[in-house]
This record gives C-alpha cells, sequence and structure tokens, in this order.
C-alpha cells in the first residue's frame, strides 16, 4: 500500500507538459480546481475529465501509475460516497432503519466521489511532471508580492518543496521499518483496529528518529554550502514564459469559461 503513494515523485520527460514553465502549471492547477468545484451536472464534469485525459496522454504518465495513487485514499473517497447517498436528503427510493437512499443522493455521491478522483489526479499531475527545484522557484516567484508584506516567501516555498522531496524517502524508510519488523514476526494485518495502532508504534519510534536525523543532515548540508536564505540568490535557469505557456493559459481559460456556462445552463 505504501508503494502506491507517489505524491511529491517526479517523472523525468521532455513532453510539452514538462516543459512548461513551472508558475504556468501551479496557475493551471487552480484554475482546474476552481472549473472542477464550479462543475455540477454530467457534462461539466465529463469536459473536465476530458480536459485531464489529455493531459495525461500529453505527458505520457502512465494511467496506471495516476490509478495507484488513489489506492491508498480508496477508505476515503468510498466514505465520502456513503456519507453523502445516505444524507443528501429528497424523496427517499429506500428506506431502511434510520437510513434513506433518494435520487438525490446517489447522484450525489456519484459527483462527490467523481470530484475526489479528478482533484487527486490533476494535483498529482502537477508533481509528476514538475521537479523539486522548479516547482520551488515556480511558488516563490507567484508568491514574490508577498513580499512587500515581509513575508517569508523564499522560506515558504522551501518548506513545501522539502516537504513534497522527503513524502517518497519516508514512504521508502516507512516499508524497509516494516520489512526488517515482519522479518522478526511483528504482524500488522491481523486483530482489531487497536491491536493494529499498537503494532504501528514499532515503526513510528525509528521512522521519527530517521526523520530527524535526515533534517539535521539536510540543515548542515545546507550550511556547508552558505545556504543563507532567499537574498542576494541567484538561479540555474531563469523563469521565462514561452508561446507555449500562453497557449496552456488560453486552453485554462476556455476549460474555465465552458464549465461556467454549462453551470447556468444546468449541464
Amino acid at each position: 500500500m505504501l508503494k502506491d503513494i507517489t505524491l511529491g515523485q517526479y517523472f523525468p520527460g521532455t513532453t510539452v507538459v514538462h516543459r512548461l514553465d513551472p508558475r504556468t502549471k501551479l496557475v493551471l492547477v487552480i484554475v482546474y480546481i476552481t472549473a472542477l468545484f464550479l462543475a455540477k451536472r454530467f457534462a461539466s464534469y465529463a469536459l473536465v475529465l476530458v480536459f485531464l485525459l489529455a493531459v495525461i496522454r500529453i505527458s505520457r504518465i502512465r494511467l496506471r501509475v495516476i490509478l495507484q495513487s488513489l489506492k491508498p485514499l480508496l477508505f476515503v473517497i468510498i466514505l465520502t460516497a456513503i456519507l453523502n447517498l445516505f444524507y443528501a436528503g429528497g424523496v427517499p427510493i429506500v428506506s431502511f432503519w434510520i437510513f434513506k437512499i433518494s435520487k438525490e443522493g446517489i447522484f450525489n455521491a456519484a459527483y462527490m466521489v467523481l470530484r475526489i478522483t479528478l482533484l487527486i489526479a490533476g494535483t498529482f499531475l502537477l508533481t509528476y511532471t514538475t521537479s523539486p527545484i522548479a516547482l520551488t522557484d515556480g511558488l516563490e516567484n507567484l508568491l514574490s508580492p508577498l513580499k512587500k508584506l515581509k513575508a517569508p516567501v523564499h522560506e515558504l516555498a522551501m518548506m513545501m518543496s522539502i516537504a513534497l522531496r522527503f513524502i517518497p524517502t519516508l514512504l521508502e524508510e516507512t516499508d524497509k521499518i516494516m520489512s526488517a519488523q515482519k522479518a522478526r514476526g511483528a504482524d500488522f494485518e491481523s486483530g482489531s483496529i487497536i491491536a493494529r495502532a499498537k503494532a504501528m508504534i514499532p515503526i513510528l519510534v525509528p521512522l521519527f528518529i530517521s526523520a530527524f536525523r535526515r533534517a539535521d543532515e539536510l540543515a548542515t548540508a545546507m550550511e556547508c554550502r552558505c545556504y543563507h536564505g532567499g537574498d542576494g540568490r541567484t538561479r540555474l535557469r531563469e523563469l521565462r514564459y514561452a508561446g507555449r505557456d500562453w497557449t496552456a493559459f488560453a486552453v485554462g481559460a476556455l476549460l474555465l469559461a465552458a464549465v461556467i456556462v454549462l453551470r447556468n445552463s444546468g449541464l
């Protein structure tokens, strides 16, 4: 299950999506999320789904990788669907005990599952096609107006980038610790929920120790390289918009406009 969590991983490539400016991809993700939450009926969701599948196709990220990233969140998706199914209101079609299933509940559950799935797939695609360094530079550039308010923009962007970068590392470390514990007879899959939670304690202690050790090593490495924040810092590659970025902005604007039109027309 841990190997299915791919958030923070970067898959190098030379596709158009990979070569987009990181600022462009960050803005498009915001536009995509906005369009997704504005979608109301089948036609709107279908349009967003087609857009996402087109981006996945262009980026050459295997669809199987995207679907695997949903497996760890399957419980949350199912729970959300159940809550929307039984507590949506409307005229009940089926009723038993305190639970009532209505037509509105079925549609709400289906749309909510589709919304969460598309949201996770779209945001994961950002880290798949953008390196952590590029993501940090793009985020810092977009948040640069906050520097006038004395906000630590560079530090915030760096922390977010490091957090994303260390997710795969910590997951790999957790998998190694679990394998070592299983080799010593530990059982993480049987028993009640409380028993399973107690069985995780031998994993959490060495994992926290490893995380703190890696953080200390990273801090030492940054100090040895004379890192002192964003003041006077130069970049190997300066961010510049190209024609493909303006084309991507236009496509994102068209998607958002189309979803708004479909929403107002009730589709």
